[in-house]
């Protein structure tokens, strides 16, 4: 009878110490519903947040190395200035964050997490994994992607410019659009559906897969007449 009292009472604890205290080893955040919290110079190593309610909140110059994001709300979160080592979201919503104000070279995982509305500007993200998530309408400008992979990832009406796209794995991504012209790739995977589009934005045209086998053999009745 008494374990919601003092589950309740372990969550206003919890708030209390990430307001008063500066750093936190192998803690597990559960349960929080902190909506608009705000956190300047926290460190965070090893910590797991689970089922919390981050929206619109502020990680000012905050550290996070070895942390896991957990079937969270992020909504509209901000990270200026935030340092990320071995960082992964799984099962978050990340709405409309704006990830380019966190400090240089961080190391994030995404994996079935809704990124959609997300701006990345002007990051290294190389070997970064977005994994089975929906970054609908994100911005992905300036950025080094090498090595990146996008399995399973619907990147529909999102924009890509000024990236490096060195071996970056698109070939399991969904909806994909890229201007050659105005991205670095090499070696870059893409999906089938992706590679006819750029195609025929070059005025070339692909014959459909079902007619390529017989494409050479119409030629050569052509030839006999």
């Amino acid at each position: 009878m008494d374990t919601e009292p003092r589950d309740q009472a372990g969550r206003e604890e919890l708030v209390r110490r990430l307001e008063r205290e500066d750093g936190f080893e192998n803690e597990t955040f559960t349960d929080l519903e902190l909506p608009g919290l705000e956190l300047n110079q926290k460190e965070f190593y090893r910590c797991t947040f689970e089922r919390s309610q981050f929206q619109e909140s502020q990680w000012r110059q905050c550290k996070f190395e070895e942390c896991t994001w957990t079937g969270c709300d992020l909504t509209r979160a901000r990270f200026p200035q935030a340092a990320l080592r071995g960082v992964r979201f799984e099962g978050s919503k990340l709405m409309g964050i704006d990830w380019s104000s966190v400090s240089a070279n961080p190391e994030l995982t995404f994996e079935g997490c809704v990124l959609r509305y997300a701006s990345f500007v002007g990051l290294s993200l190389r070997k970064t994994d977005v994994l089975r998530c929906t970054a609908q309408e994100a911005n992905f400008f300036d950025l080094d992607l090498t090595d990146a992979d996008f399995e399973g990832t619907d990147l529909t009406g999102s924009n890509f410019r000024g990236c490096i796209l060195t071996r970056t794995d698109f070939s399991l991504a969904v909806g994909l659009v890229l201007d050659p012209s105005r991205n670095r790739l090499k070696d870059t995977q893409v999906p089938l559906s992706t590679a006819v589009s750029l195609a025929e934005s070059m005025g070339m045209r692909v014959p459909a897969l079902g007619d390529v086998a017989g494409a050479p053999a119409s030629r050569s009745r052509k030839k006999k007449r």
